[in-house]
C-alpha cells in the first residue's frame, strides 16, 4: 500500500474515532460479493482488512450471506467450496432469518442487522460489493465502507451525511467551550468581589481580640532592581594612610608603650627661646656665695 493512501486512511479512521466512537478491534460486515471477489484475487482478507483500517479487524459474516454462498451452483462456481470454507472461517452474525425457507437478499439482511432508527448502533465497517447495499449506507452517519477495485482494496471516503453530523458535532463542541470560557470568567470575578466585600466587612468591625486589624500593604509595583547575584561586588582599596601600630619597649614586662617627656621652651628677657628652668635650679644659682 502507498505511502500516501495509508496516511489518508489513518486519517479518516482518526475521525471515525473522535466522532463515532470507533474502536479495534473493528466490525467488518461481509458479503458474499466480497468473499469471492477476493478468492478472485488471491487476497487474505483479514490481513488485508488489517492494513486498510489501520487496526485489528474481527470479520463478520450474516447467516444469509452464507446460505447465498450455498446456493450458488458448482457448474457456474467451480471455486464454490473454496468460498464456503473462508466464509465458515469468520464470527458468525446472527441475522435470524435461518428459519425462513430461503435466505433475504443481502440488503434487507444488512439493513435489519446493522441499522436501528437511522444509526450504525454498532458500529460496523461494511465491507461489499454490490451496490445496492453500498447506496444503502451511503445514506446513514458514520458507516464505512470498503470496496475492492482492480485487486486492490480501497477505503471510500467519508459520506455527506457523516460529514454533516461531524460538522455539527464540532460547532457544538466550539460553542460549549465558549460558553464555558464565560461561565469561568464570571465566577473569577463574583469571586473577587466577594473578597473585597469580606476585607470591607473585616475593616468595619474595628478591633477583634484587642488588636486592630491592619491592612494588607500592597506591594508596589515597578520596575525591579538589579539581581544581587550577577551585580559584581566592591573590592575594598587598601587604606595607605594606615601605620603600623607601634613595636613594645623592650623593658616594659605588659608590652605598654612608654610615653615620651616633652620640654616646654619659654621665651627670655632677650626675647630668645631658652629652656625652663628646673625646679630648685634658681635657688641654688641665686644663693651668696661662701667664703
Amino acid at each position: 500500500m502507498r505511502g500516501k493512501r495509508s496516511k489518508a486512511y489513518k486519517k479518516l479512521m482518526g475521525a471515525y474515532h473522535q466522532t463515532f466512537g470507533f474502536r479495534e478491534p473493528y466490525q467488518v460486515l461481509l458479503d458474499s460479493e466480497m468473499i469471492k471477489e477476493a478468492t478472485k484475487c488471491t487476497m487474505e482478507l483479514p490481513p488485508a482488512l488489517e492494513r486498510t483500517l489501520r487496526g485489528k479487524v474481527k470479520p463478520l459474516i450474516t447467516q444469509c450471506s452464507i446460505r447465498h454462498l450455498y446456493a450458488l451452483s458448482a457448474a457456474e462456481n467451480p471455486s464454490k467450496e473454496r468460498f464456503i470454507d473462508i466464509a465458515k472461517s469468520f464470527e458468525r452474525r446472527k441475522c435470524n432469518h435461518h428459519e425462513l425457507e430461503e435466505p433475504l437478499p443481502e440488503k434487507e439482511c444488512f439493513e435489519s442487522v446493522a441499522i436501528k432508527n437511522g444509526q450504525n448502533k454498532h458500529r460496523y465497517v461494511i465491507a461489499s460489493q454490490d451496490r445496492e447495499i453500498r447506496g444503502l449506507f451511503r445514506e446513514i452517519p458514520g458507516v464505512p465502507s470498503i470496496i475492492i477495485n482492480r485487486s486492490v482494496m480501497i477505503l471510500e471516503p467519508m459520506n455527506e451525511a457523516s460529514k454533516f453530523k461531524r460538522d455539527g458535532m464540532e460547532r457544538e463542541k466550539f460553542l460549549k467551550g465558549i460558553v464555558d470560557v464565560r461561565a469561568a470568567d464570571k465566577a473569577l470575578r463574583k469571586r473577587k468581589r466577594e473578597d473585597e466585600e469580606d476585607g470591607e466587612n473585616a475593616e468595619s468591625d474595628g478591633v477583634e481580640g484587642g488588636a486592630v486589624k491592619e491592612k494588607k500593604k500592597k506591594k508596589k509595583r515597578g520596575p525591579k532592581g538589579p539581581n544581587p547575584l550577577s551585580v559584581k561586588k566592591s573590592t575594598k582599596k587598601p587604606d595607605g594612610s594606615s601605620k603600623p601600630p607601634k613595636k613594645a619597649a623592650e623593658g616594659d614586662p605588659d608590652g605598654q608603650v612608654k610615653k615620651r617627656r616633652k620640654r616646654k621652651h619659654w621665651k627670655g628677657r632677650d626675647g630668645v627661646g631658652q629652656e625652663a628652668p628646673v625646679e630648685g635650679a634658681s635657688s641654688i644659682e641665686n644663693a651668696p656665695a661662701m667664703d
